[in-house]
């Protein structure tokens, strides 16, 4: 749940996806069985519990909906599904089952963790939870109005039944809080963990809101959404502070919940430019990046807490994703190195951390490593096709950081034919990727131009908005045809635009690799009349940002600014490819930082933010240069984590020490 709202929550602005959703197979028909007997209650698999759900939760056609989409299931584990009947409602069942639903999770067997909490997830709050959970990760991975409308209905039911059990206050208690803390000791078990996934659903389907329409109703919604499940965590963190727990044996699960979801907020608003942070701010909202770590990490730490996974999750969502898409600098490696070895004791074939120790070896530079370690997250299970599609989407940029086109091709090639998450920029991949090929055959440069023709054809929107990456690779495919069939070294063009040159940083032999590419391309271009067109600027200053960005890389600072120096200096004759000049000075801010010329930085970035607008990727390049500024102190405010402990509320950030 946190690695999918991390993911969700940084593409907010620039939809920063490192994977691809896949084809979901077609559900079959699913036979109805007898009730198994049960410890508590009959209880049929397939259908609802016998009682009654609460009135409140009346929503028989979505609930038809959720069923349908969300029980794919094989035949032989449903003919197996009593070997997976749940403990019980009570909070010490649900939370056993919910232990045991999340080992199954990680451990592959999807249909296993699904028949675990499927009895009860109309009327229990962790049965319901999880359950909801399942259909979100299914919805954010396929963007398929089935899964989306089923995920909906999910998660309506679920804050239905955490509503249920929540702390229902008097209009005297309500008044009261106003100028008095409540009496924590007086909440029951139950209202205290109905608050918390009360608080966890209702940020679900906040985020779901965002991509199921698109009318500013639906925003206003969604944002009030938010605003709620942020009050419900700070009233939770009050409780973890305030309550007196006398070895309550479920606050280690409460705990791990609070520390990941105010360390989740906290991270995640961080992250955002600055201009979205001071609107936030002005509704009650803040954000603090040192904090939000300090909170997850200790939650980390919660060893036996039921959300210490999802802890782990955000922590390597955030160091080995997030912060190479959205930054300039490094994530924490000691520390993922160290949560990986652990979790792959204890999940060794599980996908998702198979899938995270690729990464980190992808992030050092280990490109052999990497191969193989997204290749056996790829093999390790078939059930979730959608999982197969992040290792394709990773193997396709190892191998062309290897300047091995072919291989790369192979990924971009399968991404096109089997997922549905974004044709337009899949088709340009694979097509900027064959253009790198030297090689090319009759068919392969026909096939070339059916992509680049086609690819806009799929273009679509998220949360009312076009995609800023598709409508980049648009306007490339338009190029494309503009320029006499020719695109200038388009596949390392696309490395740079995701942000994977610093991966080289450590591996000098594979940055010269591509270097010696870019300076011959470069040579080529000024000694022929090969790539001539009515784009020469163009062309040249992304030639010139592409080696200045691989000098930086290879620790020569100075060529690197001369040559980004040089494409400042085509900036009135560049026609088309307007983003390349702010990048530049970014590029140049970057540089001045490492060289401790942190007031020559800051005037570089706010020359880009401010000269220049209306350029593609442009809030991409805009998390980046906030991300700078908080390196380099200049927002004070989010620059030290024991900030968060002395102005807490002010700041957005919630002291859970007790």
């Amino acid at each position: 749940m946190a690695f999918m709202s991390a993911s969700v929550a940084g593409g907010a602005a620039d939809r920063v996806v490192t994977t691809a959703p896949p084809v979901e197979p077609a559900a079959s028909p699913v036979p109805r069985s007898p009730a198994p007997t049960g410890r508590t209650m009959s209880v049929d698999i397939h259908n609802r519990p016998t009682p009654a759900a609460p009135s409140s939760v009346a929503m028989d056609d979505d609930q038809d909906e959720f069923e349908d989409a969300c029980e794919e299931l094989s035949d032989v584990e449903l003919e197996n599904a009593h070997l997976y009947h749940p403990s019980g409602q009570d909070l010490e069942s649900a939370l056993l089952d919910a232990r045991k639903s999340i080992n199954y999770f990680f451990n592959n067997q999807f249909d296993e963790a699904r028949l675990t909490l499927k009895a009860y997830q109309d009327t229990s709050l962790y049965h319901s939870l999880g359950s909801s959970v399942f259909c979100f990760l299914e919805a954010m991975l396929t963007f398929r109005a089935k899964h989306i409308k089923a995920a909906s209905a999910a998660l309506k039911t679920c804050v239905n039944v955490c509503d249920q059990h929540r702390r229902k206050n008097s209009m005297y208690e309500t008044i009261g809080k106003m100028v008095k803390r409540p009496n924590y000791n007086s909440y029951t078990t139950m209202e205290i963990h109905a608050e918390l996934c009360y608080a966890e659903a209702l940020l679900l389907k906040a985020i779901l809101t965002f991509v199921e329409d698109e009318t500013l109703v639906t925003f206003l919604k969604a944002g009030l959404k938010i605003r709620s499940c942020f009050n419900s965590y700070k009233e939770c963190a009050e409780i973890l502070k305030n309550r007196d727990w006398n070895d309550d044996p479920h606050k280690v699960h409460f705990e791990s919940g609070v520390r990941m979801g105010i360390g989740a907020f906290n991270l995640m608003i961080s992250l955002l430019p600055a201009r979205i942070i001071k609107l936030l701010e002005f509704i009650g909202f803040g954000g603090n990046k040192a904090f939000g770590l300090q909170e997850l990490e200790q939650g980390f730490m919660l060893k036996t807490g039921l959300r210490q996974i999802l802890c782990v999750m955000m922590l390597l969502a955030y160091n080995l994703l997030v912060v190479y898409v959205l930054s300039h600098t490094d994530g924490d490696l000691e520390l993922c190195e160290n949560i990986l070895k652990e979790q792959l004791e204890q999940y060794p074939k599980g996908v998702w951390f198979l899938f995270f120790k690729g990464r980190l070896e992808f992030m050092k530079g280990n490109l052999v490593e990497a191969d193989k370690w997204y290749i056996r997250s790829w093999q390790s299970q078939d059930k979730w096709p959608h999982f197969h599609h992040l290792c394709f989407w990773e193997l396709l940029f190892v191998h062309a950081l290897r300047l091995d086109w072919r291989t790369s091709n192979k990924y971009a090639e399968m991404l096109v034919s089997d997922s549905r998450w974004s044709r337009t920029i899949y088709q340009y991949q694979q097509a900027a990727i064959l253009l790198m090929v030297e090689d090319l055959t009759t068919d392969e440069r026909a096939k070339i131009e059916e992509l680049m023709r086609t690819a806009p054809e799929y273009k679509q929107r998220v949360a009312g908005k076009s995609l800023p990456m598709e409508k980049f690779v648009i306007r490339k495919t338009e190029r494309f045809f503009a320029q006499k069939k020719f695109l200038i070294l388009p596949g390392v063009e696309l490395v740079y635009m995701w942000n994977l040159f610093k991966t080289l940083k450590s591996k000098w032999s594979l940055a010269e690799n591509i270097y010696k590419l870019v300076e011959s391309t470069l040579q080529e271009f000024d000694e022929t009349n090969k790539y001539a067109s009515n784009f020469d600027a163009d062309n040249r200053a992304l030639l010139l940002l592409l080696k200045g960005a691989l000098l930086h890389v290879l620790g020569t600072p100075l060529q690197a600014q001369q040559c980004l120096q040089q494409v400042i200096a085509l900036e009135k004759q560049i026609q088309d490819d307007t983003h390349i000049v702010p990048y530049a000075l970014v590029e140049l801010a970057v540089i001045a930082k490492n060289q401790g010329e942190n007031e020559q930085a800051v005037q570089l970035i706010e020359s880009a933010r401010k000269n220049y607008t209306g350029y593609s990727l442009e809030s991409r390049l805009h998390f980046r240069m906030h991300s700078l500024m908080l390196d380099m102190g200049a927002q004070k405010k989010n620059s030290d984590a024991d900030d968060a402990y002395e102005n807490g509320d002010e700041n957005g950030c919630y002291d859970t020490h007790l």
